[in-house]
Order: structure tokens, then sequence, then C-alpha cells
């Protein structure tokens, strides 16, 4: 069996998550998407929202299982019998940062793969904190999140203030 794990913040998922998230699904047998506790930020939803909000976007990917981690990334690979790590790249920015933590996983684990896949061009210019920053204003992030989860994303911003 063919496992993967694709690895993020999701704070919130953006459609060039879920891109990511629909053909990853296509190519492994199971696709586990782990939601990163990160000490160093702090997050618009909570670990256990972003799980779910995750979920109900992936509800129609029956090879997709949603958890949370923090810790090593190469270790929850191992407890899911997992030989790949899933990163997607949007620019030639992200591929610096990515192809070191790819080199530093591969030290741990040399039995651990990485594989880069490209986002669809359409969300070349997406990230989570832009879409943070156009519902923080006001804008349109129609086409920005699925659309499943828009009201949620802006009740949030709302709720919090604007933080």
């Amino acid at each position: 069996m063919r496992v993967a794990i694709y690895p993020g913040s999701f704070d919130p998922i953006t459609n060039g998550h879920l891109d990511i998230i629909t053909r990853g699904s296509k190519i492994f047998d199971r696709l586990i998407v782990g939601v990163l506790v990160n000490i160093d930020k702090k997050g618009l939803f909570t670990i256990e929202e972003r799980v779910e909000l995750i979920k109900k976007v992936t509800k129609h990917l029956p090879n997709v299982e949603v958890i949370c981690f923090n810790g090593l990334l190469v270790d929850l690979a191992k407890e899911y019998n997992a030989k790949v790590i899933l990163k997607g790249l949007r620019a030639v920015s992200d591929f610096e940062y990515e192809f070191q933590m790819a080199l530093m996983n591969s030290q741990l684990d040399p039995n651990i793969e990485t594989l880069f896949m490209m986002t669809s061009s359409e969300y070349s210019y997406l990230s989570s904190s832009s879409v943070k920053q156009v519902a923080k204003f006001g804008g349109k992030i129609n086409g920005l999140v699925p659309d499943e989860i828009i009201t949620e994303v802006y009740n949030k911003i709302r709720n919090l203030g604007g933080e």
C-alpha cells in the first residue's frame, strides 16, 4: 500500500491545499493530511477546528485521513507506515525552505522520500496568510478557500476582532 503524509498548518485550508490533497489522493492509496501543531505560530483556528474543516472539504475523498500531530514528521510517517512526504510548492521561494526540510528528513530517516508537487498555476499566489488578510479587511475569499468553509473563516475573523 502506498501511503503518503501531506503536512501543514492549514490555517485555514485553501484551494491550493485542496488541489494538492485531491491530486495526491489519486497517486497514493492512502493520504494522511497531518495538521501541524506549530508552537511558533498563533493560529486563527484551533488544531481541532482545522482538522474538522479539512475533513469537511475532503469527505468526498475516501482514501484521505486527517489527523493532528506535533513532533518530528519522520516519526509521524513511521507511525502510519508512510514512505513519502508530499509537499506542495507554489514558487521557487518555497523550494529553498522545503528542500532544506527534505534534506533534514532524509538525514533523520533515509527510507522516507519527499515528493514535491507543484500547485496548479491558478493557486500559485495563494497562502493561508493572504486569505486571513483579505478576510480581515472584508475582501472576498470566494475562490481562495473551499466554498464549504467561507462562512467559518469570516465568522472566526469577526469573533476574534479581526486578529
